[in-house]
Order: structure tokens, then C-alpha cells, then sequence
């Protein structure tokens, strides 16, 4: 799990997807996210917040070993990860606004994932230690998610003809990219899969359910629209496990296999729920419209 493919291989790949995400957005996307800051206060006080304290109610109902617990900590504490605005743009969410809480969510990251994570560890652990998460990683996830944006963006203003082209194409290349990605990791970690799924498999997959379903229930429940909705999430839902995994095996942070476990198990788990969480979502939005076709006049 702590391979070049997994650490460094998918930082680029995503890094490539979005630019393909840039091509087709503008500037007043994100202006319309500023017209509309609900979705994006309310997405941010289940990120911050409600998943930590949910996470630790999911540690405590399934006994998890104490360095377990901490892993699952560390992950509910970090930011959303990437990889949730290819799902939000392949499944009609508001892509902007993915991409806004993202940046945002990596920056508040600094001050609150080591908070969470040494209160766990002095909670679990006898001798809790204190950490930091460096100022670089920050700068990585701003560097995956808004230079190759900006650049996709800066070609569709500039020649949008050339926008338009490519983006059908990358799209597309996004989708194999990734698919190449996930399938070589879990190759590479064949051996291991097993058991790191009989340790802790049933606690994660509660909670990427859970984070999935909350993410996007409680902004509908809150009057937020159905794409807004959607890309809250998968913002909440897809956590970035990529970080929580260097934190947990850095030498200069935690520096503990297993403590990567549950980061290392959810960048699987949450690939495959994510899917099935963004056709649910699309078939319950399409349903009403299907109905309402069906029962107009001829």
C-alpha cells in the first residue's frame, strides 16, 4: 500500500483527470457557487464536524484494535479526496463546487485532521504522540486539483473549439486511467487484501456508506438541488485516503503500517461504492423526470 503506484502514480494520474475536468468548466461556474453558499456550508460542517464523530462512534460499536482506531480517525479527519470530482462530473454533480471544497477542505485539513487525530491517539493509545501535517502536502493536493484545472480551463477560454474537441477524448482516457490505477494497486497488494479487509473491511465500508449517504442526504433534506447534492457527496465521501496513508507511513508523522490500513482499504472499498452511490443518484433524479414524460399529453 505504500508502493510509487499508490503514492505517487495516482497524484498523477488525478492529476491528469482534472484537467479534463477543467475543459469544461468556466469562471462562472464558480461564481455560481458563490451565489449559492448553502451547499457549501453545510457540506463543510459534515466534513469538519459530524463524520469525525461518526467515525468514532463506528470505531467504538466494532472494537477496533487501538491502532485501527486511529487509522480510521485519520482518515474520517482528512479532506476530500480528488478522485470524488471525476465521480461528481461523470454523474451530473456541480463540479465547481467539488473542486471549491476541495481546495477549502485542504486547508482547514492543516488545522483540524491533528486535532482529531491526537485526540484519538491520546484516547487509544497509550503513548499518544503529537503530529503535524506538513505544509507540503497541502501544497500537493492545491497542485493535483487546481493547476491542471486551471490549465483545462485556461484552453476551453482560450480556444474552446480545441476545449471542446478533447474533451469527449479525455474524458474517456480519465475513466481507463483511473480504471488502470485502481486495478495495478490492488494487484500489488494482492497478498495483503485478505487480511487487511478481515481487520478492519467491515468498519470502513460503514462508514463510506455512511459519509456517502449523509453527504448527499442532508443537503436535500436542507432544500440544496440535486447536483449540488451529489457533489457534496462525493466530496464527503470519497475521502483522500492517498493522504492518510502517507501521513500514517511517513517517518516524520506517524510512521505506522498499520495505522494505514483502514486508508489503505477504503481507497479500494470507496472506488466501488462510489459507483454504485453515483448510479443511485442519477437513476433517482432521472426517475421524476421519466414520469413526468410518461404522463404528458400526447
Amino acid at each position: 500500500m505504500d508502493s510509487a503506484l499508490t503514492l505517487i502514480g495516482l497524484p498523477i494520474a488525478l492529476g491528469v483527470i482534472m484537467l479534463g475536468l477543467g475543459l469544461g468548466l468556466t469562471v462562472d461556474d464558480f461564481r455560481r457557487v458563490a451565489h449559492h453558499p448553502k451547499a457549501a456550508v453545510i457540506a463543510l460542517v459534515c466534513q469538519v464536524l459530524l463524520l469525525p464523530a461518526l467515525c468514532f462512534a463506528l470505531v467504538l460499536a466494532f472494537d477496533l484494535a487501538p491502532e485501527l482506531a486511529v487509522g480510521m480517525m485519520l482518515l474520517a479527519a482528512s479532506p476530500g479526496g480528488t478522485t470524488a470530482n471525476l465521480y461528481s462530473h461523470l454523474f451530473g454533480g456541480h463540479v465547481a463546487l467539488n473542486i471549491t471544497l476541495t481546495a477549502i477542505n485542504s486547508v482547514l485539513a492543516v488545522f483540524t485532521l491533528p486535532v482529531v487525530v491526537n485526540l484519538s491517539a491520546g484516547h487509544f493509545l497509550a503513548d499518544g504522540r503529537s503530529i503535524g501535517l506538513q505544509f507540503d502536502k497541502v501544497l500537493q493536493v492545491f497542485a493535483i486539483v487546481l493547476v491542471p484545472v486551471a490549465i483545462g480551463m485556461l484552453i476551453r477560454a482560450r480556444v474552446p473549439r480545441v476545449a471542446e474537441r478533447l474533451n469527449r477524448p479525455v474524458r474517456i482516457l480519465s475513466v481507463v486511467v483511473l480504471v488502470a490505477v485502481i486495478a495495478g494497486a490492488v494487484l500489488g497488494e494482492r497478498e495483503n487484501i485478505a487480511d487487511y479487509f478481515v481487520s478492519v473491511g467491515l468498519a470502513v465500508l460503514a462508514f463510506n456508506l455512511l459519509s456517502l449517504a449523509i453527504g448527499y442526504g442532508v443537503p436535500r433534506l436542507a432544500g440544496v438541488d440535486r447536483p449540488a447534492a451529489t457533489a457534496a457527496g462525493f466530496e464527503i465521501g470519497i475521502h483522500n485516503s492517498t493522504l492518510a496513508i502517507t501521513i500514517a507511513l511517513s517517518p516524520a508523522l506517524l510512521d505506522n503500517t498499520r495505522m494505514a490500513i483502514p486508508g489503505a482499504v477504503y481507497g479500494i472499498v470507496m472506488f466501488f461504492t462510489a459507483a454504485a452511490f453515483g448510479y443511485l443518484v442519477t437513476r433517482v433524479g432521472a426517475r421524476p423526470a421519466a414520469t413526468s414524460t410518461g404522463s404528458a399529453p400526447a
